[in-house]
């Protein structure tokens, strides 16, 4: 049997499907406790289901920048895993960057459909899960204790310089300025041994997106735009890549 219509196939629908419905089942519970929560501490039923419907809305854009992303890896990995994997614990740049590493050690050239083998794919999702599954397990063990320091007082020491930004900060921002570096710099590599500029031209297309997007929320005060940027962002690069390659086609 052809391998995608293997990684396609019912039985791997109903496992993956089955994962998110139970992710599903979660929070919807979590919804209904934090509702009745919010009446037990005397929140008015209108504010809330305003708060509700207001979160809702605002999931919804930012949640393309998923769907490109499922829509991006359906192609080599077929629809289940990329689904069950952005549905629930996976992140965009994580699963194309492990899926790219896991495709090369298998001996592919890249997540290329035409190459992949079972072989290939159960690395490729194991590798994945593996991956990212220690924070779900660190936060079980360590989370608590690390919350604890949040509720507590803080000391006289510790407060003058509460206005410092906290380790968590700069070691975010330091991941993803490597992160970013090292993608740019692979593009700059393609770019100067294989002649091919795509990848740089939607990267930079992508990043002045981003940029415009950042400079109107700062300029106008428009915050709710940052829920927008991110898949924003995706889009016009994806456009962009499109008309690029309709337009000069081989040339990059």
């Amino acid at each position: 049997m052809d391998i995608m219509k293997q990684i396609n196939s019912l039985p791997i629908y109903a496992v993956c499907s089955t994962v998110i419905i139970l992710v599903a089942i979660l929070c919807i519970t979590f919804i209904v406790k934090s509702y009745r929560a919010g009446l037990k501490i005397g929140m008015d039923k209108t504010v809330l289901k305003r708060i509700m419907i207001s979160s809702a809305t605002f999931t919804i854009i930012p949640s393309v920048s998923i769907l490109l992303g499922v829509i991006a890896l359906s192609g080599s990995l077929g629809i289940p895993l990329p689904w069950m994997r952005l549905s629930i614990i996976g992140a965009l740049h994580y699963e194309t960057t492990v899926a790219e590493i896991a495709a090369s050690s298998t001996g592919m050239s890249g997540l290329v459909a035409s190459e992949m083998t079972a072989q290939s794919y159960t690395s490729i999702a194991m590798l994945m899960g593996v991956g990212i599954m220690w924070g779900a397990v660190v936060s079980i063990f360590f989370l608590k204790k690390y919350l604890s320091k949040f509720s507590s007082k803080p000391k006289k020491e510790e407060s003058k310089s509460s206005n410092k930004t906290s380790f968590g900060d700069i070691a975010m921002l330091s991941m993803f300025i490597g992160l970013c570096s090292a993608y740019l710099c692979s593009y700059v590599g393609m770019a100067i041994r294989l002649n091919t500029y795509m990848p740089l031209i939607v990267s930079i297309l992508g990043a002045v997106s981003m940029a415009v997007f950042s400079y109107i929320k700062e300029k106008k005060k428009a915050l709710w735009l940052d829920n927008f940027s991110l898949a924003g962002s995706m889009l016009i690069a994806m456009t962009g890549a499109v008309i690029l390659n309709l337009v000069i086609g081989g040339l990059v």
